[in-house]
């Protein structure tokens, strides 16, 4: 079986790390096969939104695979297979698309951690917009403990996301931080029982993709783009996604199945 599966279920694409034996752990084949899939939801018109889970209830995902990726990556053993060839020659750009580093990615994400989130598992996570946790996770940057550091994404997006000296004590101290104090500190939105992970966060992206495709799209692309600007620029920058949102069919739809009390039918145009 494929080790990322995609299911699009009513405009909400399922995407399922499906390694459970090893917990989900990133080796090259699931690297380059993540780089394909978001390539693939982001061509999909008929994608609203995306369900990113971990196969099994033990982990969303355990980290890179160690004993396969970090040899390759510092040249301590050369690639044996396909996926790993890619991976030694698209290794940067493999990354950017695997991890959600590449900002042109603007289909809201929803990730469902029913476990263990570590090192490139927890930079993974940290790529998606909304985040339903398991009461029973678990969350950790450990690479400073094998002498790396966390280059997916988690040094840019962590005191960014939950502030400079949570974020550090992470990254530094590598502690592990449990499901409580993951809500409190704002690294997740919101923490139900275990067998309820995936139903919580799959209501969650249905009510997501009820609203319009494009208009979803852009007040994501406003978020990225806006992100770090001084206000004025941050202003310029939603009034330019505002623009091309009301100049569709979509905000005609809208206002008018709402005065008409109907469901809306839009059509990301």
């Amino acid at each position: 079986m494929s080790l990322i599966q995609i299911e699009n279920d009513d405009g909400v694409a399922v995407v399922t790390l499906n390694r459970s034996d090893k917990h989900n752990a990133l080796n090259a084949e699931m690297m380059v096969g993540l780089a394909e899939a978001w390539d693939q939801v982001a061509r999909d018109e008929s994608v609203r939104v995306v369900l990113l889970t971990g196969a099994g209830e033990k982990a969303f995902c355990a980290g890179a695979d160690l004993g396969s990726l970090a040899p390759l990556a510092t040249g301590a053993r050369l690639p044996q297979t396909a996926f790993e060839q890619r991976w030694v020659d698209e290794h940067q750009s493999l990354v950017d698309r695997a991890l959600l580093r590449n900002t042109d990615f603007l289909k809201p994400v929803v990730a469902a951690v029913n476990g263990l989130a570590v090192a490139a598992g927890f930079e993974l996570m940290l790529g998606a917009d909304i985040r339903v946790a398991s009461s029973a996770s678990n969350f950790q940057l450990s690479e400073v403990r094998h002498g790396l550091i966390p280059s997916g994404g988690g040094l840019a997006r962590l005191p960014r996301q939950i502030g400079w000296a949570n974020a550090m004590e992470i990254i530094l101290a590598a502690t592990t931080i449990n499901a409580e104090r993951a809500l409190s500190m704002g690294l997740v939105n919101r923490l139900v029982a275990p067998p309820d992970v995936r139903r919580s966060a799959k209501a969650l992206c249905a009510r997501i993709a009820e609203g319009g495709p494009l208009a979803l799209r852009k007040a994501k692309e406003a978020v990225v783009r806006s992100s770090g600007c001084d206000l004025q620029r941050a202003f310029q920058v939603e009034q330019d996604c505002q623009a091309v949102v009301m100049a569709s069919a979509d905000a005609r739809e809208g206002p008018a199945a709402f005065m008409e009390r109907r469901a809306p039918q839009f059509t990301g145009r």
